[in-house]
């Protein structure tokens, strides 16, 4: 794992920006009001097979990965966004030859299942957005839309989240990594997940059972994939129940992370629900579970 992540241009208008299917199919109003919005700013391209649908897939796995592929090797292309995520990146992104991207450093961004894209990214050492897909850009979110333009145009700005809520104290730094729960689960049962050594672990997820919260989080503890991160930052966990059991997704968190023995903040506006704050992923960061704050940035 390198010890320093390469960090892609900023976005400038008039860019090339490629937006990309590698998931689920998505809704077309919204796609179309995203690509709309970003047509205003940047020169928006659609890869190959966008609107393609297979079942849950929005195409068959050979289109999907020549359309991430192409973006890739695209020397003039500055940000491949995902239109939505849902599921099947992971079916396709160990195939991907990544060090094309640390070659042509671009910004990946997405989040949901694109954190199969983060990680492989993270991989070989290069910064990546956890942000609104270009389906979620569609919703018309003024205020999302703002700051989704000024992450990727100014990612080398310090941003502060305060009054996060302190389930552990104490206080680290290092590289922001992350994004889904169960993504991430199943990098590692792949073999794909590699945390870098004192890595600050932000983590999200969405309509999961409090016990499959648990169950992940366990096996990725006893696995010792966890082992390497210096401290945790939790986003929203969007719809997911207490079950039968009445046993709180909350209070899973804090019990299965407190036995890291390293600081852990909640509270950090990101993931299925709204606001979904972009984090760029691989940057320098500082979380002071003492204070309840996260710094993020170059800065950090």
């Amino acid at each position: 794992m390198r010890s320093a992540f390469v960090v892609p241009p900023p976005l400038r208008p008039g860019d090339r920006v490629r937006v990309i299917a590698p998931s689920s199919p998505f809704d077309r109003t919204l796609f179309y009001r995203g690509l709309g919005f970003l047509s205003e700013r940047y020169r928006v391209e659609v890869g190959a097979g966008v609107l393609d649908r297979r079942g849950f897939l929005a195409g068959d796995d050979e289109t999907r990965l020549a359309a991430l592929e192409a973006a890739l090797v695209d020397d003039g292309i500055r940000a491949v966004v995902a239109a939505r995520g849902g599921y099947g990146a992971g079916r396709i992104a160990h195939r991907v030859r990544w060090d094309r991207l640390r070659q042509s450093p671009k910004w990946i961004v997405g989040f949901s299942d694109v954190t199969a894209l983060h990680v492989e990214a993270q991989g070989v050492g290069v910064c990546s957005m956890h942000a609104e897909n270009a389906a979620g850009l569609g919703r018309g979110d003024a205020a999302a839309r703002t700051r989704w333009i000024e992450a990727l145009e100014r990612p080398d700005l310090v941003r502060t989240f305060s009054g996060l809520t302190v389930l552990v104290r104490g206080s680290a730094h290092g590289p922001l990594v992350g994004g889904n729960l169960t993504v991430l689960f199943t990098a590692h049962a792949a073999g794909r997940l590699r945390l870098p050594e004192g890595c600050i672990l932000a983590l999200e997820d969405v309509a999961e059972a409090s016990y499959r919260i648990d169950r992940m989080l366990t096996a990725l503890l006893v696995s010792g994939a966890l082992d390497r991160v210096a401290g945790v930052v939790l986003g929203d966990f969007t719809d997911c129940s207490a079950g039968v059991h009445r046993v709180s997704v909350e209070a899973v968190l804090a019990e299965r992370l407190g036995t890291l023995r390293v600081p852990v903040l909640a509270g950090l506006p990101f993931g299925h629900a709204r606001p979904n704050v972009p984090l760029p992923l691989g940057m320098p960061a500082r979380l002071d579970a003492d204070t309840g704050c996260l710094t993020v940035g170059s800065g950090a």
